[in-house]
């Protein structure tokens, strides 16, 4: 199996975040995203990364590539088949997580390619969304229960890219829980090997 990736990308960060759990047996090839290798555009033309070559099947979603992964072995019930109404809800922060706070993001990383807006007021439109996860995350360790879920591993790699912006500001945010959830994560040995050159 062979799982091309590049190493800042979100989706490509979760993905391998589910590999590395589930403990499957993938080869990581690291793409160089200004010069795509012919055999990642064979399996999937549009180029983008990750991509999961497993046999005879070829997966080109993150989320895709993540359930596919956890259905083979998942240890502590990242998919929260215990709690069927905890996972239909997981899917939907999800969801909003890769169409609205995704948007939210980009805009705010890259606040100087949309000057109708300063920084601060694309901040400002995402804070909505981290007051909702620190409620959340003041009930428990994780987004939906005492133990990572799908939801929790999907969503860390764009609240890192969040993070990373303007690092003392959210450090300092009034957003203690989402940052204690945050820095759990990034200390993590799981993190760790994921991010590891």
């Amino acid at each position: 199996m062979i799982l091309y990736s590049f190493r800042r990308c979100p989706w490509a960060m979760r993905a391998r975040l589910a590999l590395r759990y589930s403990e499957c047996p993938v080869a990581i090839r690291e793409v160089s995203l200004k010069a795509k290798p012919p055999e990642l555009l064979e399996l999937s033309p549009k180029g983008t990364v990750p991509v999961l070559s497993a046999g005879d099947q070829v997966l080109e979603e993150s989320l895709d590539i993540m359930r596919w992964a956890l259905a083979r072995h998942d240890p502590q019930d990242w998919l929260l088949r215990a709690d069927p109404q905890g996972a239909r809800a997981a899917d939907a922060l999800i969801e909003r997580n890769d169409r609205v706070f995704k948007a939210q993001v980009n805009l705010y990383k890259y606040a100087e390619r949309y000057p109708q807006h300063s920084r601060e007021y694309y901040r400002a439109q995402a804070e909505p969304w981290l007051a909702e996860l620190d409620e959340r995350l003041a009930q428990r360790s994780y987004l939906f229960a005492e133990h990572p879920s799908l939801a929790d591993a999907a969503l860390l790699p764009l609240m890192r890219q969040f993070a990373g912006v303007e690092p003392d500001w959210f450090a300092s945010a009034p957003y203690p829980h989402l940052h204690a959830w945050l820095q759990g994560w990034l200390e993590s040995a799981l993190f760790k090997a994921i991010m590891m050159r």
